[in-house]
């Protein structure tokens, strides 16, 4: 039986390849998949996925190669912001 953390980890993978591809290299993500992994799996953590400025902003900056896509390590880059603000949100309420 795996862990949780390995359960974690298999659920970030396949939410990166759940999305990638759609529009061609299945190893990175357009903004548009983006966008969509955004909306439909973080909808409402961020609330802004369907303000074009805010999804643009973010796929600027975790396209740090500026290949005009966003590859796995990129996206964990994300992943990992995430992480540390919802644990700097919860550990703040305590």
């Amino acid at each position: 039986m795996p862990s949780g953390v390995q359960q974690a980890m298999d659920l970030l993978i396949k939410t990166f390849y759940k999305y990638s591809g759609a529009e061609g290299d299945k190893y990175t993500l357009s903004k548009s998949e983006l966008k969509d992994l955004l909306r439909n799996e973080l909808g409402e953590m961020l609330g802004k996925t369907n303000d074009k400025a805010a999804v643009d902003k973010i796929f600027a900056d975790l396209d740090s190669n500026k290949d005009n896509s966003v590859d796995f390590k990129e996206y964990v880059i994300m992943v990992s912001c995430l992480t540390v603000l919802c644990n700097e949100f919860f550990t703040s309420k305590k």
